[in-house]
């Protein structure tokens, strides 16, 4: 077994590599955080003289896209060009192999470094993880101050604050978690005086525009939402049937977690996807209370935040998304200690 360095910020800062061909990684099902400081992460490194291209299992998301502009076409990998050799490859945002999906067998062995906000994951290279961090964004925050300080960069390129700025946003729900702490404000407070993107404008793209098929997705999903435990687990089930009549993708149903989440009285939230015909169950928690839904999702080879987490059930008495209910059902009683 492989003996990891943990590193600091400022080792961390110091272990980037000047003028090399370089990718970054994030996870699958790649949300703001993950976009926010991967692409900001490659501009700096750009900044630092590299050639640099980012990569995922899956494209971005297209409510995401106007973060990205005309930057790279294609986050996939077999999209990449095909004479791209990367030297250093790192990843962001990302607390497990599992989490890079078809991308990690293919990069096993050669990532250089990992920058991760999660306190619990699998360490898979010498990194910088921390999971006091709000998000990979507040992390990639000061490593570019870092950086700048340091000499390593003259400027903070153009696009960084915006990028950061979105990430920190996106994975604190505009501020609301709990996951918020005064070096999160701060980080904030820092990025908005530099002027350079509207934080109201950037902050409507990403909680208050939706597209239709998004809307559509939210309605039904909010009829088939069924509260459990007296009321304190709130789940909602969103078969692959479903999603095929009404031609919904993936995307179209990432905040079905919102759902249950804002119902009063519902302690700890969950939406569980059936993503194609295949019994594969892909489920999404969230707290509203002291619950460690990371502690639930581990049940399941899952994890994440104690606030936020997910899983995918995957297993041979798990047929259909009430099944899988259930499976989530039982786990979260179990964690309730029988105080309900």
């Amino acid at each position: 077994m492989c003996d990891f360095r943990p590193l600091n910020l400022s080792a961390l800062a110091q272990a980037l590599r000047d003028n090399t061909d370089s990718l970054v990684i994030f996870h699958r099902h790649p949300d703001g955080d993950a976009i926010g400081s991967g692409f900001a992460l490659r501009l700096l490194l750009e900044e630092m003289g590299c050639n640099v291209l980012c990569a995922c299992e899956d494209e971005i998301p297209e409510r995401f896209r106007f973060l990205v502009g005309d930057r790279q076409e294609s986050i996939l990998r077999e999209r990449l060009p095909a004479d791209f050799a990367p030297v250093q490859i790192i990843t962001v945002d990302t607390a497990s192999p599992a989490q890079m999906g078809t991308l990690y067998p293919v990069y096993e062995g050669k990532i250089t470094l990992m920058i991760d906000h999660h306190a619990k994951g699998t360490v898979y290279a010498d990194g910088w993880v921390d999971g006091s961090a709000s998000s990979a964004g507040e992390m990639v925050f000061l490593l570019s101050r870092e950086l700048l300080k340091t000499g390593r960069i003259s400027r903070i390129p153009d696009g960084v604050d915006k990028l950061l700025y979105a990430a920190v946003s996106s994975d604190t729900g505009c501020f609301r978690y709990s996951n918020v702490t005064t070096a999160t404000h701060v980080c904030a407070a820092e990025l908005l005086a530099e002027g350079t993107f509207d934080p109201a404008e950037l902050n409507h793209l990403l909680f208050e525009v939706k597209s239709e098929k998004l809307l559509l997705a939210e309605r039904l999903g909010a009829e088939r939402l069924v509260c459990r435990l007296d009321g304190a687990l709130g789940i909602v089930t969103f078969p692959a049937s479903l999603k095929q009549k009404y031609a919904l993708t993936d995307e179209h149903l990432e905040t079905l977690v919102d759902i249950p989440r804002s119902l009063e009285g519902v302690q700890v939230a969950v939406a569980i996807r059936q993503p194609s015909d295949a019994p594969v169950f892909r489920v999404s928690m969230r707290s509203n209370t002291d619950i460690d839904v990371s502690a639930v999702c581990a049940q399941f080879g899952g994890g994440g935040h104690i606030k936020a987490a997910g899983c995918t059930i995957e297993l041979p008495t798990v047929t259909t998304v009430e099944e899988a209910a259930e499976a989530v059902e039982a786990a979260v009683k179990k964690a309730f200690r029988g105080n309900l």
